[in-house]
């Protein structure tokens, strides 16, 4: 990140690196809370920030990732549109009827199409369209929902950690970190997500699979619902899945293109919002914008713009390169960089998937991010640099460590909490002790088997 602007001085002489430090932790504690919508709390604190002359407006705007943000953007947008043709309910129903409307099988099958769909687009957009769905299928089945959700929630942030637009840690990791690409994570971290996927399944069957039981009555109800009838508008089908795959095929080429993936989002939500609109009149087409852009998930936009700003003043203050000289002393038995490498990678996997379930994994990673980045100069300075690959290395750790750190409680995700919000307005509120009890362990397995992974590929 560019340096802070030599104007900014904090106010009454006090300490930067204090001032910063209050002001970061009282915004975490707030945000862990879940008192006040964390946005407002994120942009709080931001000001703080700014208001105490820890940083100043300049400094606290060039400390705001653009590029996270205008991916998160555009992907949210492309999502709006595409819903509206109710691809996302036939998908759900589709499922369920194939497996001739068997819970455990619904449970499956709404799980794969979980993490297919949280790949794609992201995770957080994903739980938003299947929830509800979810929801009305068991209803009909007269099921408890509370399993069906669970496992959703656990298959979007394994889902999601397949791709650099899957989850938003991904999503900061890649936009932050110039050698992370949008190929690197389906060659990188896509490979070991199946085997994981595979193995969460297991325990949820062991818990709740066998005695999931519907009757021929209530099965039927579901074999009658009819998935031609959820599209509601077949033109605008293939004007949606025509432009996602192009921006697929842009985050592909991305780094040849030299383009970064918020320019190929955005320029996707643009050209769809086009093609939407372009038959319309203006009144219709003005009606139309609006409604796509007031389903942007405003607030997590703005929690994403006021965390970045906290994050930088921390980092302005000096307080991330203390943490980072704290990582460095870690390796200090390390003779080599291979070693350091193996220290670095299976410290920072452990402790991201631990830290992500006690805190949401998204202000997690905004703060190691550059904190490593600090680390590896630091290395660098003291002869154990290390290569580009094995930097790399260091990231895939932070990416699995974090995305699926995210399943250990219901606050680790900002999915689990889209879910349990859902949940909640239906009348069955998942308890966080509740989800807390299963999510945790099985957040540890997937982490062990996310550590042997890394460890036999690149250690």
């Amino acid at each position: 990140m560019p340096p802070l602007s030599e104007s900014a001085g904090v106010i009454f002489g006090w300490d930067p690196l204090w001032v910063a430090g209050v002001v970061f932790v009282i915004t975490y504690a707030f945000i862990m809370s879940e008192k006040i919508n964390r946005a407002v709390i994120a942009m709080l604190g931001a000001a703080f920030m700014i208001f105490t002359g820890v940083i100043d407006q300049e400094g606290a705007i060039h400390g705001i990732d653009w590029n996270t943000i205008g991916l998160l953007t555009g992907m949210m947008a492309i999502v709006a549109i595409t819903r509206r043709s109710g691809v996302f309910q036939f998908l759900a129903i589709w499922s369920a009827k194939k497996v001739h409307a068997r819970p455990w099988g619904i449970l499956v099958m709404l799980c794969l199409v979980t993490a297919v769909l949280s790949a794609l687009l992201d995770n957080v957009t994903t739980v938003l369209l299947i929830a509800p769905v979810t929801l009305l299928i068991t209803e009909e089945l007269e099921v408890p929902p509370y399993p069906f959700l669970f496992a959703e929630i656990l298959f979007s942030n394994i889902g999601g950690t397949a791709t650099l637009i899957g989850d938003p840690p991904n999503i900061l990791i890649g936009s932050q970190v110039e050698s992370i690409t949008f190929n690197g994570f389906l060659v990188h971290v896509a490979p070991i997500i199946p085997l994981i996927g595979l193995a969460t399944l297991l325990p949820i069957w062991l818990i709740w699979g066998r005695k999931m039981v519907a009757t021929d009555e209530a099965r039927q109800r579901v074999m009658n619902f009819d998935p031609s009838k959820a599209i509601t508008d077949v033109l605008l089908l293939k004007k949606s899945l025509g432009v996602l795959t192009l921006v697929i095929v842009g985050f592909i080429l991305s780094h040849p293109l030299h383009l970064e993936p918020a320019t190929i989002a955005l320029f996707g939500a643009a050209l769809l919002l086009l093609l939407d609109n372009m038959s319309k009149d203006a009144e219709t087409t003005s009606e139309n914008v609006h409604h796509t852009f007031g389903e942007v998930e405003w607030v997590t936009i703005f929690f994403f713009i006021g965390l970045f700003v906290v994050v930088h003043g921390l980092e302005g203050a000096g307080a991330l390169d203390i943490l980072a000289a704290k990582v460095v002393g870690m390796t200090d038995s390390a003779t080599t960089t291979g070693e350091v490498t193996s220290v670095l990678a299976m410290t920072i996997l452990w402790v991201a998937a631990v830290a992500s379930a006690i805190v949401d994994n998204i202000p997690f990673v905004a703060t190691m991010i550059p904190t490593l980045q600090a680390a590896m100069e630091q290395l660098a300075l003291a002869g154990k640099a290390l290569s580009l690959e094995q930097q790399n290395t260091i990231w895939w750790s932070l990416s699995l460590g974090a995305c699926l750190g995210g399943n250990g409680s219901l606050i680790g995700a900002s999915a689990n909490l889209i879910v349990a919000g859902f949940a909640e307005r239906a009348g069955h509120p998942i308890r966080f002790l509740q989800f807390l009890k299963h999510g945790f362990i099985l957040m540890l397995m997937t982490v062990a088997i996310a550590a042997v992974y890394v460890w036999l590929r690149y250690l």
